[in-house]
């Protein structure tokens, strides 16, 4: 027999199960009862990783050539939470510009595919990704003094030569300039991160004067 099924015997109201017995499923069969085991994650689930991949392919869809020169760069994309979205699970995708400085959210339907809603707004800064984290560490490695500093700092902490700036313990917040009269007043348009540098020793770096203008790309020196 191509499927071999043996049958539970079934006695009265209750079932009796035969010593020895085992059940073969076919396996197309096994596939249909694994895929029922599995639901549709329901609107207030996270995103799965195939969604949020999902997300992304269609959100950066008509900024391809700006995301591959780096004027635009994907920071995260979150589940949408936009209570008039019924049952439909949508996600938001952050993109920033920094050659305008501004800031693109596109909400995706992942169920038709498309992006739902654009919004476009400057002076709004929303927490780094990781991913700028590391672009501003590495920004602060190739400034000729602040890199030199971060190099032997890492050395002496036991971590031995600095290879990358992905090697570093890392923690990125967004500068906002009250006041300054150096260079760094041009965060007040531009995207700019504090950076944090955790050494392998466990310590943290003096960064408190260096400000990370991923707008502009260069290092700013606090005046005080």
């Amino acid at each position: 027999m191509g499927r071999r099924l043996m049958v539970m015997a079934v006695a009265g109201a209750g079932v009796a199960v035969v010593a020895g017995a085992a059940l073969f499923v076919s396996g197309e069969q096994g596939s249909q009862a694994a895929g029922a085991a599995l639901r549709a994650p329901a609107r207030e689930d996270p995103l799965t990783g195939q969604e949020v991949a999902k997300a992304t392919t269609i959100a950066s869809a008509g900024s391809r050539s700006h995301m591959a020169a780096g004027r635009i760069k994907l920071l995260y994309v979150e589940r949408d939470d936009d209570k008039d979205a019924s049952d439909r699970r949508r996600a938001d995708a952050y993109l920033y510009d920094y050659g305008s400085d501004r800031l693109i959210v596109r909400t995706v339907d992942l169920g038709r595919g498309e992006v739902i809603r654009e919004t476009v707004a400057r002076g709004v800064q929303p927490p780094p990704s990781q991913e700028e984290e590391t672009t501003a560490a590495a920004l602060l490695l190739a400034h000729p003094g602040y890199g030199k500093t971060v190099r032997e700092a890492y050395t002496k902490a036991g971590g031995g030569p600095l290879r990358s700036a992905a090697e570093l313990g890392l923690r990125g917040l967004i500068f906002t300039p009250y006041g300054e009269r150096g260079s760094a007043k041009e965060c007040d348009v531009h995207r700019c991160l504090r950076l944090f540098v955790r050494l392998p020793d466990g310590t943290w770096l003096d960064t408190s004067r260096m400000v990370v203008d991923l707008s502009a790309k260069k290092i700013h020196t606090l005046e005080w």
